[in-house]
């Protein structure tokens, strides 16, 4: 099945109280509706389950400590974070949230091994905006988790895109959070990082959690008060490309799980704002991170010394094991020189967007104007 033709969306595996709480009040399109309805039905059965984990969650992991603070590759959307995660994620000693967790974080510790065959025959072997490879078990970001976990979460703009600036400002950069949806987060959030290593890397001496996830370069604040000494990688890329890839990426992915909809030249306004938001909440918390916890790049620099560059990475943030993970890192990285890119063309009504919103930025990176 095509990742466009699902009958439902991925909050078939929220809880239930999430459930209601991201849906409540909320426009529902009328040709949305049976999906909408569909999706309510399948999350109702599917949550009954919840309490199986929240039961093992609680007596195996609620009181153990991580052994590590994570490592964040952090990077507005499209700007390359998927393939440093894949690169990284070649190294045994990293656990990660999976695809299959990011649907169904409620049934990890418990009814996976039914539903995640389901779930990979209904799942498309490649995503469809830049053909990277899909898998159940692949690392993944994980604020599809979060999102199905809590409702403050920026993601909830897929399913309702009309309400995209609201969530960029309440969840994003969370200027509008209130201490409770702080909290909530951070209860949240840990639980999903402390499932995801019980599943990836359960027993692994040194094991440390490898986050992939851009909604994350928003709030380095609040990350930094979960985790003092979590290291930082932050992507920087084209800010052209950014923009065409994101149009792309968005109006593709984005179809099949909206339930309301906005016109491309919304949308196109809202990745210009969107960006901006983010570039101006990482440059004003980045200051959190402690003196040596952060390694910044360009994009285009690492794809062409990706090995090289992984390694100053290891080195500079301190992480262990380069010398044991090198050989596998390796293979990966020359397995994936290969891989063609999508090709964007910029024509002139983008080219103004984008230097009328982000010229500032663009000379601020050193990227030339078009």
């Amino acid at each position: 099945m095509n990742f466009s033709d699902l009958p439902v969306n991925t909050l078939v595996g929220a809880d239930w109280k999430t459930f209601k709480t991201v849906t409540h009040s909320r426009y529902v399109a009328p040709n949305k509706r049976s999906k909408m309805l569909l999706t309510r039905c399948l999350c109702r059965v599917v949550s009954l389950f919840a309490p199986l984990q929240d039961r093992k969650y609680q007596k195996l992991l609620a009181n153990d400590p991580l052994q590590h603070d994570p490592v964040f590759i952090l990077g507005h959307w499209r700007s390359g974070t998927t393939f440093v995660h894949n690169i990284f994620a070649q190294d045994s000693h990293f656990g990660y949230t999976t695809t299959y967790q990011t649907v169904f974080p409620h049934l990890m510790m418990s009814m996976q091994w039914l539903l995640k065959p389901i779930f990979s025959t209904f799942m498309p072997k490649n995503r469809p905006t830049d053909k990277m490879e899909l898998s159940p078990d692949l690392p993944q970001e994980e604020e599809f988790a979060l999102l199905n976990t809590c409702p403050a979460s920026y993601y909830n703009f897929w399913f309702f895109p009309q309400n995209m600036r609201e969530y960029c400002d309440r969840f994003l950069t969370m200027k509008k959070a209130t201490p409770e949806e702080i909290a909530d987060f951070k209860d949240k959030f840990m639980k999903v990082v402390k499932v995801s290593m019980w599943n990836s890397r359960y027993g692994v001496k040194d094991a440390q959690y490898l986050s992939k996830n851009p909604p994350h370069t928003g709030k380095i604040k609040t990350l930094v008060e979960m985790f003092p000494k979590a290291k930082f990688i932050y992507l920087i890329r084209n800010p052209y490309t950014v923009f065409e890839s994101c149009r792309s990426f968005f109006t593709q992915t984005g179809a099949p799980l909206e339930l309301n909809s906005i016109s491309v030249e919304e949308m196109e306004q809202n990745i210009l704002y969107v960006y901006r938001e983010l570039f101006d909440a990482y440059q004003e918390q980045k200051k959190y991170i402690p003196d040596g916890n952060l390694f910044e790049v360009k994009f285009e620099e690492f794809e062409r010394n990706a090995l090289e560059i992984t390694e100053r990475i290891y080195h500079e943030l301190e992480i262990p094991g380069w010398d044991e993970a090198r050989f596998v890192i390796e293979s990966y990285v020359n397995l994936k020189k290969g891989h063609k890119k999508n090709m964007y063309k910029y024509d002139s009504r983008t080219v103004k967007m984008v230097n009328d919103a982000w010229g500032d930025i663009i000379d601020f990176w050193g990227y030339q104007k078009l």
